[in-house]
């Protein structure tokens, strides 16, 4: 009977791990397509002659796309949003999320708060509402109108409620009771304890900023100002090399709209890629444990 288990343990593992896998290069497979057709040259990936490997390796998409000064422009105000909505996103979770994870004793109308929140996740003022909002605050076509709209994720602040009630509350209390104030409780205690969550939480925020594109298409009236995913999404539907400058004729034969659209796709998404096996380790965790409690 127990070697019955045994094997029957095994066969569970193996079969686990074997779909595990599988799973897992369905995933990989195709952006590992995607890189290689931007290595390859025009005429192969024209041909579709590429699969997983380059075929008549070449770097000219990568060299046409960076000389292009709308692509590093686009690059820049990418990362001024990126780095300004990261810290602001973060922060205004972090402050909304610490009072609301007290019990109602201790935050009168906590509920309501509460309330206030996830009214937001149900009901929204809807694409023109809130373009006048922006509009009429002065935000458009400035760096703050990609910021401020989406400050506050009502997700991001529950997971970071939930994991605050979960800690232990003697921790807290002993604190309070040596003097501390809710500053040194929250940045000397609750942050360096909860940071599964932030890891999390950091992960979808930047997640969000990097590949949001939608905000720049609609806030942003000239292209110097749209940040690299909006760019990138026009760049990807209206990608013609046919009809480049004249300075750029000289490569024309070893770039194509395949080659170019497959470069800028991998470069939209290699920083995420680069990032999140760091944050990888924290993520199951954060938020399994920041989504037990209501």
């Amino acid at each position: 009977m127990l070697h019955q288990a045994s094997f029957a343990r095994k066969a569970f593992v193996v079969g686990n791990y074997f779909f595990l896998i599988s799973l897992s290069l369905l995933c990989l497979l195709p952006l590992v397509q995607v890189l290689s057709i931007s290595f390859s040259s025009s005429s192969a990936a024209s041909a579709g002659l590429v699969q997983l490997l380059p075929v008549d390796f070449t770097f000219s998409s990568y060299a046409y796309i960076m000389q292009k000064k709308e692509f590093i422009a686009s690059f820049l105000v990418t990362l001024q949003r990126f780095g300004l909505g990261f810290l602001i996103s973060m922060s205004l979770a972090v402050l909304s999320a610490y009072p609301l994870s007290k019990e109602q004793k201790d935050l009168k109308g906590r509920s309501v708060y509460a309330w206030f929140f996830v009214f937001t996740i149900l009901f929204s003022g809807g694409l023109i509402p809130t373009y006048m909002v922006v509009s009429q605050t002065g935000l458009v076509d400035t760096i703050w109108a990609l910021v401020i709209p989406g400050a506050v994720s009502v997700f991001n602040v529950i997971l970071l409620l939930n994991f605050f009630r979960g800690l232990p509350k003697e921790v807290e209390e002993s604190a309070f009771m040596d003097g501390a104030g809710h500053w040194t409780v929250l940045c000397r205690m609750i942050l360096p304890m909860s940071m599964p969550v932030l890891a999390t939480v950091a992960l979808f925020t930047m997640v969000f900023h990097w590949n949001s594109w939608f905000d720049g298409l609609i806030y942003m009236n000239f292209p110097q100002n749209y940040p690299l995913s909006t760019y990138l999404q026009l760049m990807v539907i209206n990608s013609n090399p046919m009809k480049t400058d004249p300075n750029h004729l000289s490569g024309i034969l070893e770039i194509s709209e395949r080659t170019t659209r497959s470069a800028q796709i991998f470069l939209g998404a290699l920083p995420i890629l680069i990032v999140y096996p760091f944050l990888q380790r924290f993520f199951v965790k954060g938020i399994v444990l920041g989504s037990v409690k209501g």
